[in-house]
């Protein structure tokens, strides 16, 4: 069952707020894949949203789309999984159709790990385009969106977490991240208030 926070709830984790600058921001949309589309249906709409409110922004889109071409580049993902891994060429690491409409070939970037930032040149093109801050959405919470969030504040990047275009398998795993990223390593959105931070009420 997927898990995400709708509404305000994750406000009790807010230390600080902020809103993200249209100007030097980017989205990135972690592992919108076949392969998680149980988790990732209950929040396709604001992830949907997301992308809307950001496009309009003229805020630049990534989309990460994880998968592996051979056991070279499983690592320690396979011994964790038992290498049930998400294998590139299958429907599995398609991005689902939705947003794979959505997703300009030279806004994909595939990754074989739990960040967006290793082993990709996603870091080189944010810099390349001046890009200060990232808006992170996606799945899974805990994982690949909580690595992705946290290497970005490592790398200086101001980082902007959503509470209700990301979801996990488990609603504790997910406030957990919520509290923990809240405490030391992003600003907490949603879709309402990133459209009032964007756009104003």
């Amino acid at each position: 069952m997927a898990t995400s926070l709708n509404c305000s709830s994750y406000k009790k984790y807010e230390i600080r707020k902020r809103n993200p600058d249209p100007k030097t921001c980017a989205l990135l949309v972690i592992d919108m894949q076949n392969y998680f589309s149980s988790m990732a249906k209950p929040i396709l709409d604001n992830v949907l949203t997301t992308i809307h409110l950001c496009r309009r922004a003229s805020i630049p889109v990534f989309f990460t789309r994880h998968c592996h071409k051979s056991p070279a580049d499983y690592a320690m993902l396979g011994e964790w999984w038992n290498n049930d891994l998400i294998y590139d060429g299958t429907v599995e690491a398609q991005l689902m159709p939705q947003i794979g409409r959505l997703a300009g070939v030279d806004e994909v970037i595939e990754k074989n790990t739990y960040s967006a930032l290793a082993n990709t040149r996603l870091h080189e093109r944010l810099v390349e385009m001046g890009v200060q801050e990232v808006i992170v959405s996606g799945v899974m919470t805990n994982l690949c969106c909580e690595t992705t969030a946290r290497e970005a504040f490592v790398r200086g990047y101001r980082v902007f977490f959503s509470t209700d275009a990301t979801a996990t398998s488990d609603p504790e795993l997910h406030e957990a991240t919520l509290k923990n990223l809240a405490y030391g390593f992003a600003y907490l959105v949603d879709c309402k208030r990133l459209q009032a931070g964007l756009f104003g009420n």
